[in-house]
């Protein structure tokens, strides 16, 4: 039976990827997004037949579209086995100029939409004694960020912390939860939000691979734990980010 896959933020670039090898590797997947166009033509650009993809307009601060987004793909394909929480706003606002509306909606966005997601689908799977959950957790969340806002790091990290949360919960019923923690990753949006005398510091002087990671194997990572045989990881962080955390 051909299992079924769900990503959040899944419009363009990490999601756009992810949609792409979980649907490689055999999945059938719903790409979702706030821009609904733009999940369509993700959609269409990854299985132009729409047999094994679905696209929906999914607002990670509504608790109602994830649940929403859980009755169409079950209504569509009977089943979903995966949901992989990537949706995320990325600003780089100096610290002392991040205002209370921005910090806001980037908590909002980052860690309320993984929150409901891995509360509405947690419990769809445990009723069904089975499912993956994969958070899209960053290397910013264990070190304070290279390039990105403070509002975003501490989003990041606290999905670290619900990954664990959700997964101690979620074990017992034959549900994992996982979080893999990128770092700065070779995707136009990255090279669009860092000025590029600032991004070769970073990869010269900061990344001891000194190249940036790439997005494709950061989605065969979430393919790899989004498989039948992951089950005996879970709570975990994969860290991705050429060396610049060490555990």
């Amino acid at each position: 039976m051909t299992q079924v896959a769900l990503v959040t933020g899944a419009a363009q670039g990490l999601g756009k990827a992810i949609a792409q090898a979980l649907f490689t590797a055999g999945f059938a997947v719903v790409v979702t997004d706030a821009n609904e166009a733009g999940a369509c033509e993700t959609a269409q650009a990854i299985d132009p037949t729409a047999e094994r993809t679905m696209a929906l307009r999914l607002d990670v601060l509504s608790k109602a579209d994830f649940e929403a987004a859980l009755k169409s793909t079950t209504d569509r394909f009977g089943q979903v086995d995966v949901l992989v929480n990537n949706a995320a706003m990325t600003p780089t606002t100096p610290v002392m100029e991040i205002s209370a509306e921005e910090f806001d909606k980037v908590v909002g966005v980052n860690m309320r939409g993984t929150f409901f997601g891995c509360q509405v689908f947690g419990q769809y799977f445990a009723d069904n004694s089975y499912g993956r959950i994969i958070n899209m957790a960053s290397l910013a969340g264990q070190n304070g960020g290279t390039a990105s806002g403070a509002h975003y790091a501490s989003s990041k990290g606290a999905i670290l912390t619900m990954t664990k949360i959700f997964a101690r919960q979620l074990a017992p019923s034959g549900v994992t939860v996982n979080a893999v923690a990128p770092g700065p990753m070779d995707l136009p949006s990255v090279r669009e939000l860092v000025p590029a005398e600032k991004l070769d510091q970073i990869i010269n002087e900061m990344i001891p691979v000194k190249e940036l990671g790439s997005a494709d194997f950061v989605a065969d990572m979430v393919v790899k734990l989004a498989g039948r045989d992951a089950s005996f990881v879970t709570g975990a962080a994969w860290d991705i980010n050429g060396g610049i955390f060490m555990r």
